[in-house]
């Protein structure tokens, strides 16, 4: 247990290779241009291109995911499919794919991962990998200039440990019976161990340095149904927790708050024990 008062340090590090499939806890990571290596560099697409995620899709959180030196490896969470693999770095027929706003060129990854994927989801479907020679833009509102892989808006999420204790303090205390969320339904790259008393102390952040690498923190992280879903079984809260309680008290608008997108202004590696440092702090423009 962290003690009161020690530097803030990353407790986590995380990568989903898979848009909206399961994620892998990594000690380890390089930070690039578009985010943490191998994070969200393949995406599954309905037969026009649209992509697919948990928000209509929970089942996806079923899904497997691994890396080795040469192959991406998808496993069924049910033991229903036998495990498949494509190569990692393979080739394959450029088809066009959707992305919110953005249209862009992928890499089709084959037949037998699509039936695959098609049969576990229930929904025709494809799987592809992001090209390098298509830069993806986040919004130039928050991040001109920069590039992202096939994540939501933006390179990296950070959330903190203090955030979420609060957030389930205030789940609990409106129902004692309610389970604690955890870290993982956030989907989270980075977590920052902090001092219980400073939950939601990142809003104010606006630059950091993490071990070696420098950020920005541009936009806070406005949050979906995605949160309410079981990052194992692919079941929803019954109760739509944690967005229901987020409303009480992290509501701008129309949106729901939580954790914080980051953009890199310098490479190199993360890596758990790493210390955060807050180098500018600051108001930023409403949502």
């Amino acid at each position: 247990m962290r003690n009161q008062g020690e530097p803030m340090q990353v407790s986590e590090l995380w990568i989903y290779p898979v848009k909206s499939c399961r994620g892998i806890a990594v000690e380890q990571i390089e930070v690039t241009p578009t985010g943490l290596s191998q994070d969200r560099h393949w995406m599954i697409v309905d037969v026009q291109g649209q992509f697919l995620s948990q928000r209509t899709h929970p089942q996806m959180a079923q899904i497997g995911v691994a890396l080795d030196a040469e192959q991406l490896v998808l496993s069924d969470g049910r033991g229903v499919l036998d495990p498949i693999a494509v190569p990692r770095f393979g080739t394959g027929t450029e088809r066009a794919v959707q992305v919110w706003k953005t249209r862009t060129m992928a890499l089709d990854q084959g037949d037998a991962i699509a039936a695959w994927l098609t049969a576990l989801i229930d929904t025709p479907c494809r799987l592809v990998r992001q090209l390098p020679t298509y830069p993806r833009p986040t919004n130039p509102d928050y991040a001109p200039g920069a590039t992202v892989s096939f994540a939501d808006g933006y390179p990296l999420l950070l959330t903190t440990t203090a955030s979420l204790g609060e957030l389930n303090r205030r789940i609990q205390a409106a129902d004692p019976a309610a389970a604690p969320v955890p870290m993982g339904q956030f989907r989270p790259n980075v977590v920052i161990d902090l001092d219980p008393d400073r939950a939601f102390a990142e809003d104010d952040w606006r630059s950091l340095q993490i071990g070696a690498v420098r950020f920005d923190s541009v936009k806070p992280c406005d949050r979906c149904i995605i949160t309410t879903t079981d990052q194992t079984s692919g079941d929803r809260n019954p109760h739509q927790e944690p967005l229901k309680t987020l409303a009480t008290f992290r509501r701008q608008q129309s949106k729901l708050l939580f954790g914080e997108n980051l953009v890199p202004q310098t490479l190199g590696y993360l890596q758990r024990g790493d210390r955060l440092e807050i180098l500018t702090t600051g108001p930023r423009p409403r949502l």
